[in-house]
């Protein structure tokens, strides 16, 4: 069984004048990372999405971002081999931590308890210091995104080119001034190597302008997984194996799904053989193009 990749829409595509980069004027771009943060508050309310696996998806993009503007050579394959068959004990190395730190950052619901768990070199103190710096609500700050952008130069002046610390912080500042239980990382995704050495008002205006660009980034892979996700439902009844179900809810939740992960099929042959059926079916991927210590998502 195959699916055309372009059969249905389910989520409204963003307005083409929302992205537009004609306008530099910074009422305009704040007008238009307004508008474009409206469109992806009501996109990701969308029952449709695997919120979950969207997030892990979000980091792993997240991650990648980091990991370039600190110089290393570690891309998607890599960090993906880095978590995927970490074993409790096993040294990450540092382009592991950074995409460990985004995958707890986003897993859970933003609170200092939680960054302190994915930031385990920043104290629970310095994070609040930073996060309550600033009113929750953005109020007398100019709004959510001006006070994401206060947050990010704050951090980065202490920590500087720690930029994972700096845009987690932020996008965390982000989430929790739109209201949003979980970290999406916009900022992360949005905002140039350039951009990172700016302050004041050319760092909030720069913020603006990668709302505008990121929301559109996010809803497409937001509209994408849906997709996949409805497909992998369709399928999912269809499946006899024992601890299917579970199996399936792991594919779900994940970028990267290694067999040895689907503890619930009982044993690594029955788990590989339930991942080329979903690769048979059409509804996962294998990722890495390897024969041996392969990754599956959907």
């Amino acid at each position: 069984m195959t699916y055309a990749a372009d059969s249905f829409d389910i989520l409204p595509r963003i307005p083409s004048w929302v992205i537009s980069k004609h306008s530099k004027i910074p009422e305009d771009v704040a007008f238009m990372s307004g508008a474009a943060l409206s469109h992806l508050h009501l996109v990701l309310a969308m029952p449709a999405i695997p919120q979950d696996l969207l997030r892990a998806r979000l980091a792993l993009k997240a991650a990648e971002v980091c990991v370039t503007h600190s110089g290393r050579p570690e891309r998607t394959a890599e960090l993906r081999d880095a978590v995927g068959f970490l074993q409790p004990g096993d040294s990450p190395g540092p382009a592991g931590e950074i995409i460990l730190s985004w995958h707890r950052a986003v897993e859970r619901p933003v609170t200092v308890k939680g960054l302190h768990r994915a930031l385990r070199h920043v104290e629970t103190d310095q994070i609040a210091t930073w996060l309550d710096g600033c009113d929750p609500r953005g109020a007398g700050q100019g709004g959510p995104v001006a006070r994401a952008a206060t947050v990010f130069q704050a951090v980065i002046e202490e920590h500087p080119r720690d930029y994972t610390v700096s845009l987690l912080l932020a996008d965390a500042a982000l989430a929790q001034a739109l209201g949003w239980t979980h970290i999406r990382p916009l900022l992360a995704l949005g905002l140039k190597r350039a951009d990172l050495q700016k302050s004041g008002e050319e760092l909030r205006l720069a913020c603006h302008q990668a709302i505008s660009s990121t929301a559109a980034q996010v809803t497409r892979e937001a509209s994408d997984l849906a997709r996949r996700a409805a497909r992998v439902k369709e399928v999912a009844p269809k499946l006899r194996a024992k601890g299917a179900e579970e199996a399936v809810a792991l594919f779900l939740s994940r970028d990267a799904v290694a067999p040895t992960a689907l503890a619930s099929l009982r044993s690594d042959r029955a788990a590989r053989r339930f991942c080329d059926r979903l690769v048979e079916l059409g509804v996962i991927h294998e990722l890495t193009g390897r024969d041996t210590f392969r990754l599956y998502g959907i």
